[in-house]
């Protein structure tokens, strides 16, 4: 089975607004129906849960029957960073599917992926054992001592840009999170700074210049002109 896992624990405070950004409304809409929207239809996927502030927990109820999110089965309480978050996701999860199916880890305020970016990323879990969404690293780079100059370059060619979603073995992300705990290692950025960090190797899918994460006021506007947009019929 291949299960959609939202995170959705954070409060936005980049975003600046009252309520976390997950649950702000977009055209009459909460950002985070938008993306749980794209797993609702993509054919592959055969449930999701999301990992939830727990104030908001019934909220998201009511707009999953509102919206008719007929797919989401669990909605699991967050952590105090990101990293617990997941695995209090992954966790809950190991015990209704088996070791071998897979969960799709999404930040729930990435509204725009899409259905090839989902399959993509679940046809190289199939033939590697995980996938993490990535684009490539399109400017220069250079790298800063004291985060105000610099005086060296780094090759963008030997860079990528993470994005979700992140695909794992469920047995196997689980075990990684027991390995995390028993070593210390409480606050890493993502789960494929997780695998990293202890040691194993990630294969990258394909992702998008349009899975945009929203964190601030700025990339709301970037979400909606992209909901706006028509590619021109002249572009390949």
């Amino acid at each position: 089975m291949n299960i959609g896992m939202l995170i959705a624990g954070g409060t936005g405070q980049r975003m600046g607004q009252e309520i976390p950004k997950q649950f702000l409304n977009v055209h009459d809409k909460p950002v985070i129906i938008y993306t749980l929207e794209a797993f609702q239809k993509h054919p592959e996927i055969d449930a999701i849960a999301v990992v939830c502030l727990a104030d908001w927990m019934h909220v998201l109820e009511v707009y999953a029957r509102q919206f008719n999110i007929t797919k989401l089965k669990h909605i699991i309480p967050g952590g105090d960073c990101g990293q617990a978050s997941i695995r209090n996701g992954v966790f809950e999860l190991e015990k209704h599917y088996g070791r071998e199916d897979f969960v799709l880890v999404h930040d729930a305020i990435r509204p725009m992926v899409s259905e090839a970016v989902i399959s993509d990323c679940l046809k190289v879990a199939r033939e590697h054992g995980n996938a993490i969404t990535v684009i490539p690293c399109a400017e220069a780079m250079v790298m800063t001592e004291d985060q105000q100059s610099s005086e060296e370059l780094y090759p963008r060619e030997k860079l990528k840009r993470t994005q979700t979603p992140q695909a794992f073995h469920i047995g196997e992300i689980c075990d990684l999170h027991r390995e995390a705990l028993a070593r210390g290692i409480t606050n890493s950025v993502a789960s494929v700074t997780l695998m990293i960090e202890l040691g194993h190797k990630v294969y990258f899918s394909k992702g998008s210049e349009k899975n945009v994460k929203l964190t601030t006021v700025e990339d709301i506007d970037i979400f909606k002109a992209l909901l706006a947009a028509q590619r021109s019929y002249w572009l390949k």
